[in-house]
């Protein structure tokens, strides 16, 4: 009984891409038994004995096991600064995006720069980093992982926001979590529980009071077909954080990235072309250069490198729920630039935003809920 319940938390760890039991809580009384009811070698946790501060005698005797693992919480503070500043980098970027289409730039061609450049970079950074040998299958499923993170989902969001206004795209934007939360529960069975969507509409409400407040968004027209293209974008990268987290955790942000933006380069040039084509280059000042280099080096490089290393240790709907950070970041910025003012409306949804990703963060995962009962049985044992 207790040797089945422990393989299902070990199985579904897998799903949340989690390599050793190094990454991964075990509730102490899960090792409450006689040591004649489990034994396995030690070689199977694939870490030292040190790691949990127990002789290697404690792997066939669990009377006293408890396991102490230093570094899970420090791996998930680094996954919540990096994609912390990815979204503070995608923030700030949005309204420099909107400065340059569709007047000076088509969105074709700028998601060309993007995509063509965030595969130079990735791929120039490859040669100085050590080399990952990625199979033929895994190397099929990073296409796709491209088709839906960078096909479907930033060739429409620049066409949709050149064609809608910017309040109706950050609104349409904040889908983006409650969108990832059913597709959790849907395809990884991630429970939505009462925690996790109070959370979420808690940081939600944030974000739509600061879009709603800034006056540096009510510019544009609404289109509905706009918004609706937006919202596919915001499906697709939902449908990305969701299903290849597994194979994200296998491999270096590098080496996922330089394939990912070699077929999103790919698929997106039969599209870019023409207009890369039609670009006057010669009418673009250095203001519009330097706006470009922003968005290639540091809100597609950087961004991009810091995704996956959130995506390893972070679930999907915490991930997602630092996207409400982005409008926070635009808004700062207008403010900074002195095209804003900061009020109480700002500092209200900076609270609430970051309070629904703190609710989201204390909620039970899908380990937590079914390793409760295995913990209950071996109790009563």
């Amino acid at each position: 009984m207790l040797t089945t319940k422990l393989n299902t938390i070990l199985e579904t760890s897998k799903l949340q891409g989690i390599k050793c039991l190094k990454e991964l809580w075990i509730p102490r009384s899960v090792f409450r038994v006689p040591c004649s009811e489990f034994r396995v070698p030690s070689s199977v946790f694939r870490v030292p004995c040190s790691v949990f501060r127990v002789p290697c005698s404690a792997f066939c005797c669990f009377k006293t096991f408890r396991t102490f693992v230093p570094d899970m919480e420090k791996n998930k503070l680094n996954g919540h600064i990096a994609i912390f500043s990815a979204n503070l980098i995608f923030g700030l970027n949005n309204p420099i995006s909107r400065t340059l289409m569709p007047e000076m730039l088509s969105p074709y061609t700028l998601t060309f720069f993007r995509m063509s450049g965030g595969m130079l970079l990735f791929w120039i950074v490859s040669i100085f980093c050590k080399r990952e040998h990625v199979p033929l299958k895994d190397i099929l499923i990073l296409f796709f992982a491209s088709f839906f993170a960078l096909t479907l989902n930033q060739l429409p969001f620049f066409i949709g926001l050149s064609m809608t206004s910017p309040i109706d795209a950050s609104i349409v934007v904040t889908m983006l979590p409650i969108v990832t939360m059913i597709l959790a529960a849907i395809i990884i069975r991630e429970p939505i529980t009462l925690l996790k969507a109070t959370g979420v509409l808690v940081g939600a409400s944030g974000a739509l009071i600061l879009v709603f407040s800034s006056h540096t968004l009510h510019v544009g027209k609404s289109n509905f077909w706009g918004n609706i293209i937006v919202f596919g974008a915001t499906v697709s990268f939902a449908i990305y954080l969701t299903v290849f987290k597994n194979l994200i955790s296998r491999y270096s942000p590098v080496t996922v990235m330089k394939w990912m933006f070699l077929f999103g380069t790919v698929s997106c040039f039969p599209f870019c072309y023409k207009p890369v084509m039609q670009t006057n280059f010669t009418l673009l000042t250095s203001g519009t250069y330097w706006r470009i280099g922003y968005m290639v080096i540091f809100a597609t490089f950087l961004g991009y490198l810091l995704i996956p290393i959130g995506q390893k240790i972070l679930r999907p709907t915490t991930l997602s729920m630092y996207n409400y950070l982005q409008p926070v970041a635009a808004s700062f910025l207008a403010v900074v630039i002195g095209i804003d003012t900061f009020g109480i409306e700002k500092a209200i949804s900076g609270v609430l935003v970051f309070a629904g990703v703190y609710i989201v963060t204390r909620s039970k995962s899908r380990i937590d809920i079914e390793a409760k009962p295995a913990s209950v049985t071996a109790d009563k044992n």
